[in-house]
């Protein structure tokens, strides 16, 4: 099977390009990317643990789910598709706020993403894939935020940087 691709962007998001996804994440190439978080009524947030055979990252908490455009696919496909493949169910979803960030890992691989961040609203449990997803939970967002203060070890470094500029700029209320 061929390794998937990833978009390659420049600063404004314009697609310059496509490249297998570890060989965008040696070389630290801004790429474009998706960041989906579920709310409940109750607006607390879905997170997952991931997987512990993932390539980086394995065991740590992050957003309900992430990953990368397909050339082609629109940012609410691709969340959508990505949403079903992660957790095994599929939600309207709403564009919110886009960003750059950079993440070095131990590894030596980097993301370096143009994130698009989405929201969307679901009550049940999903039905996780365990190939992506080692468990998963409910959490207020003010919970959230007072654990990642005390235990940023437990995190994805995308996570805290989504996180914290998610916190200050999306209203849930509008959901």
């Amino acid at each position: 099977m061929e390794e998937e691709k990833v978009i390659l962007v420049n600063e404004q998001d314009e697609p310059i390009g496509l490249m297998p996804k570890m060989e965008a994440h040696e070389k630290a190439l801004l790429h474009r990317a998706f960041s989906v978080f579920i709310f409940n009524d109750k607006n607390e947030l879905m997170l997952q643990q991931r997987a512990l055979g993932k390539y980086h990252s394995p065991g740590l908490w992050t957003n309900t789910c992430c990953s990368h455009q397909r050339d082609g696919e629109s940012n609410i496909d691709a969340g959508k598709r990505r949403l079903m493949e992660e957790m095994g169910f599929v939600t309207e979803l709403q564009e919110t706020i886009s960003f750059i960030y950079k993440a070095p890992f131990d590894n030596g691989l980097t993301e370096h993403e143009y994130d698009h961040v989405m929201v969307g609203h679901f009550n049940d449990a999903p039905n996780i894939n365990f190939e992506e997803v080692e468990a998963w939970k409910w959490m207020p967002l003010e919970a959230v935020k007072n654990d990642i203060e005390i235990h940023p070890e437990r995190y994805t470094e995308w996570f805290k940087i989504i996180f914290e500029k998610f916190y200050k700029h999306i209203n849930i209320e509008k959901l």
